[in-house]
């Protein structure tokens, strides 16, 4: 039996998952999907002051609260910024590490940094009637979480992730690419480890919401990191 420790991404929140923790559970295995400030079903606790430290330290606390000592941790989009923050924390104890068409920042990088002009535009665009905070990019994008969108905090696309060396520690890696949707942000992150042995890679052919689009191709992925 394995632990899983899911998070989600911008804007959105748990029920971005869909059936995949669910079929997790169903083939043995304990999940716990996080929660982050501000987003989902936490929207009521939403500041402009939360930064992408606030996210790690949540995530950081409910693995206490699980009681997971190892797990697999996964990252969706943005997630994959929080869970490489935690990774500079707890590498020791993680299994195996999964990016779901996610970013993937390299040392002492923020979400702003890995980003292009048109992101950026975005952001700042959005600050003119709603300072510190960021609207859903793609908005049709969101339409089969809408009930769970809202506005996302700007200081966690702006802050860095300096690596600790304990993010090294990780023994597996992977990165699913969702390749039926255009633009993608996470081209970039895609090619750079697809040829790389340290990491499995894999595709998909649906849209950025890889979990509802193909829930058993993505929980098979994850239950191979478990194997």
């Amino acid at each position: 039996m394995a632990n899983y420790v899911l998070v989600h991404g911008a804007w959105g929140g748990g029920l971005t998952y869909g059936e995949v923790p669910e079929r997790l559970r169903a083939a043995g295995h304990q999940v716990y999907v996080c929660a982050l400030r501000g987003l989902g079903y936490r929207q009521s606790e939403l500041h402009p002051g939360i930064t992408l430290t606030d996210h790690i330290d949540d995530v950081y606390e409910q693995i206490c609260e699980a009681g997971f000592d190892r797990f697999i941790l996964a990252g969706h989009s943005y997630g994959g910024m929080v869970i490489s923050g935690l990774a500079t924390r707890l590498g020791a104890r993680i299994d195996a590490i999964c990016y779901l068409d996610a970013f993937l920042p390299g040392d002492d990088k923020s979400l702003w940094d890995i980003t292009g002009g048109s992101e950026h535009a975005w952001y700042i665009d959005s600050q003119r009637h709603t300072p510190g905070f960021v609207a859903p990019i793609g908005s049709v994008d969101f339409a089969p979480v809408a009930d769970q969108v809202g506005y996302h905090p700007l200081l966690t696309l702006l802050e860095a992730i300096p690596f600790t060396g304990e993010e090294a520690k990780i023994p597996r890696h992977a990165y699913v690419f969702a390749n039926a949707w255009e633009p993608t942000p996470f081209r970039t992150f895609a090619e750079q480890v697809r040829a790389d042995p340290a990491w499995e890679y894999h595709e998909v052919p649906t849209d950025h919401f890889v979990m509802q689009g193909a829930p058993e191709q993505v929980t098979d992925i994850l239950l191979g990191l478990a194997r």
